[in-house]
């Protein structure tokens, strides 16, 4: 991610650290070797009392950093299970959210081991995908099965599966909706889900389950793991084979 003159990266797998490279020249800034097991993208957090931290979720913990410096300002203890810290963070309003085995709410803007003092809630949802904020609820699924909590609380409102239509071409699983890597995006009042063969279901924002379509693209035999994003009214959707652009043709 970009951070003034900086280019921020979590190479904890490949190199044991956060690095932070000079965007001009490659050089290095500086670098932060506190992370366990994390594949998360950076989050940068705007605090309502004035400054920036940067965010990164990890295996057990959830850590925040200095982004000019790489030093570490504070961390929560808050996944004691053997998990990955695949799911990227998000926040609304200085309030941070990740998700590895449990989920966790936590007010940023402290220093050193706020655990006890500055998270808001700990729930026992988990998930890969990174969830999704809108209008006071989050938002994401884990494996075939969409989930809403709300935002100030943790509380659940809904644990509903997603339903693929019928695919006679598909012996295998017909109605299996499959796991879903790729994080959910928001637009134009939907939720979008794209799971890694199975098409993109699209759900109602809003507390209650509404799935409102399922879509395929019946001639890729790719998977999709990658986030679906949206530029100018259109969806764009990649797979392993193709990048797919989705909308109305424009008029000759």
């Amino acid at each position: 991610m970009l951070y003034k003159d900086l280019v921020i990266v979590n190479a904890n797998i490949e190199s044991g650290a956060l690095v932070a490279l000079d965007k001009n020249t490659g050089k290095e800034m500086w670098r932060a070797a506190s992370l366990s097991d994390s594949w998360s993208t950076p989050l940068l957090v705007e605090i309502p009392k004035g400054g920036t931290e940067l965010v990164v979720s990890e295996a057990k913990k959830v850590l925040g950093f200095d982004p000019d410096t790489g030093k570490e300002l504070w961390h929560v203890n808050y996944n004691q299970h053997p998990w990955y810290g695949c799911a990227s963070a998000v926040a609304h309003e200085g309030v941070v959210y990740a998700f590895a085995h449990n989920s966790v709410a936590i007010r940023a803007g402290g220093r050193g081991d706020i655990t006890t003092t500055h998270t808001l809630w700990q729930k026992g949802h988990h998930c890969l995908t990174s969830p999704v904020y809108h209008e006071d609820y989050l938002y994401f699924p884990d494996g075939p099965v969409a989930f809403c909590v709300k935002a100030d609380d943790g509380k659940e409102m809904y644990r509903e599966r997603l339903v693929a239509k019928p695919n006679p071409d598909d012996k295998s699983d017909i109605d299996r909706p499959g796991d879903c890597y790729a994080s959910p995006l928001v637009a134009d009042g939907k939720i979008y889900c794209v799971s890694r063969g199975k098409g993109n279901f699209v759900l109602e924002a809003g507390p209650k389950f509404k799935q409102l379509a399922h879509n395929t693209l019946d001639a890729d035999a790719g998977v999709c793991n990658g986030n679906p994003a949206v530029s100018s009214g259109q969806l764009l959707l990649r797979s392993d084979r193709y990048l797919y652009c989705i909308g109305k043709k424009a008029k000759p």
